[in-house]
């Protein structure tokens, strides 16, 4: 895997357009984690727009300094599919699905009231999968990279935040410390693509160590974290997100 960091991620992209397009990013994968429906939704709207500008921008070779949005989202899609220069995924790919994106935001629950059914949790989830997609592929053809290398820098772009851990600077304490030692690693290996025992160690403070390692070690087993090989690097498994969202959701 070609080492890009988080710095030079999309790096070629100008101020104007990068940081709106990282930010509304990070607010959807918070909000997700929050279990803030609603607000995840609307997001991708947002985001729709930034990415629409990059495209054409792309397309044109002339970014502008700050996201348009088109007075017809799909007519101006649709505009892109005739730049048969451009990388597929950015004539025909992402022009197609983001107009879809761009519905949900404005014709499903999050935008408008009735309906027989709440569909905000699931239109939620489609969009925190289209929009990690997206920001892949953004990143696959900025850096010529393949898309599973592409994956894990836009999984690292940005840090997940819970009400329940606090942060400041490279430190992080979770605001509730009658919660397990377990708990309390789901929840701090929850916030990032990856941490390290280290860290864990010094911001759950364990009493225990040679139980701290067992645990880390049972968790491996449980599948509620990945343990590298040399027990030094930690990663949250489906299993173990799904016990944080319940965490945090009994919290509310």
């Amino acid at each position: 895997m070609i080492m890009i960091t988080t710095e030079q991620a999309l790096a070629t992209i100008p101020d104007g357009l990068r940081e709106p397009l990282l930010e509304e990013y990070g607010t959807i994968l918070r909000n997700y984690l929050e279990r803030r429906w609603t607000p995840s939704e609307l997001s991708g709207g947002r985001f729709c727009e930034i990415v629409y500008t990059i495209l054409n921008g792309y397309s044109t070779g002339n970014y502008p300094s700050s996201p348009t949005k088109p007075t017809n989202f799909v007519e101006a899609c649709r505009a892109l599919e005739s730049n048969t220069s451009n990388p597929r995924s950015f004539q025909i790919l992402i022009p197609r699905i983001l107009p879809a994106l761009y519905e949900i935001r404005s014709n499903r629950g999050v935008g408008h009231v009735g309906g027989d059914v709440n569909s905000n949790h699931i239109d939620a989830s489609v969009v925190l999968s289209i929009t990690s997609w997206i920001m892949a592929e953004l990143i696959r053809v900025f850096h010529n990279i393949d898309i599973q290398d592409a994956q894990k820098i836009a999984d690292s772009l940005v840090d997940h935040q819970t009400p329940l851990v606090w942060q400041s600077g490279d430190i992080r304490r979770v605001l509730k410390p009658d919660l397990s030692i377990r708990n309390q690693i789901l929840l701090l290996s929850s916030m990032s693509k990856s941490v390290t025992r280290d860290d864990l160690l010094c911001w759950i403070e364990p009493s225990n160590r040679s139980y701290f390692y067992r645990l880390l070690r049972e968790m491996h087993r449980s599948r509620l974290i990945e343990l590298s090989s040399d027990e030094t690097t930690i990663e949250l498994l489906p299993p173990g997100m799904a016990i944080v969202e319940s965490i945090i959701s009994s919290s509310d």
